[in-house]
């Protein structure tokens, strides 16, 4: 299961404390680092057991679960930008006027309107969050869905693809493995991002490649590996430094 799925399939809790315990391990749900048991984690002549070394991973590379969500595009948190800036004011603690003059709004009541606006969101979504489990309980022969990469640049149509039409189409465009050769580079969305979550796959979510290392990769599977390359980045698979000098997979 890639780290896309664990996300979107742990619980609320594990969402909010940012990992879930998987047995011998503890898997961030952020970027996927592991933690094993057992063993006793040595930073800044601190000592950590795993789990407690899993919530130091998590504040030292993420700043907070919170400060993470809250930067997720829009499309998945459903906030504009104005309300996840805010929101995150709320957070640190600022105060109503603190708010106010650091966003130059008019008065502290529209400060307390945002806050009773966001509470309505809160009361919105956990209906709708038992309205959905109830349904699933209910529908066994509901189609799933694959789910969307937490970093992807464009959330919309183009992901209402079901497992079942996933597999078909990589069966149609990898007929002799994920590890082999793309036969073509479709033209429909949807079929690019069934497409280019496979090549993804492929990568070390840990590794910076150089160009040179990802084009070694990329070219054995389609000839026109810069448009690869360039999709991967489009569509929020991979990021890159400005100079093009290291490429790595999002997370």
């Amino acid at each position: 299961m890639d780290l896309s799925q664990k996300f979107w399939q742990a619980s609320i809790g594990d969402i909010k404390q940012g990992y879930t315990d998987e047995g011998t391990i503890f898997t961030c749900l952020l970027c996927g680092e592991t933690i094993e048991k057992g063993i006793i984690y040595p930073h800044e002549d601190v000592f950590y057991e795993a789990e407690k070394y899993m919530q130091h991973h998590i504040s030292a590379t993420h700043q907070s679960v919170f400060h993470y969500l809250n930067g997720l595009n829009k499309k998945m948190t459903g906030l504009t930008d104005h309300q996840s800036h805010i929101l995150r004011l709320f957070y640190e603690g600022k105060t109503d006027q603190e708010i106010k003059e650091e966003l130059e709004i008019g008065s502290a009541t529209t400060i307390r309107h945002h806050r009773f606006a966001l509470k309505e969101k809160e009361r919105q979504a956990k209906t709708f969050l038992a309205m959905m489990e109830l349904l699933k309980e209910q529908d066994q022969k509901g189609d799933s869905f694959v789910p969307i990469h937490k970093t992807a640049t464009m959330v919309d149509d183009r992901y209402n693809i079901t497992l079942v039409e996933e597999q078909q189409l990589l069966e149609k465009y990898f007929p002799h493995g994920l590890d082999k050769e793309l036969v073509r580079f479709p033209k429909r969305e949807k079929h690019k991002i069934v497409v280019l979550r496979a090549i993804t796959k492929l990568l070390d979510e840990s590794k910076q490649y150089t160009e040179k290392e990802l084009n070694a990769i990329l070219q054995p599977v389609y000839e026109d590996f810069v448009q690869i390359r360039r999709y991967l980045i489009e569509y929020g698979f991979m990021n890159r430094k400005d100079d093009g000098s290291a490429y790595w997979v999002k997370k």
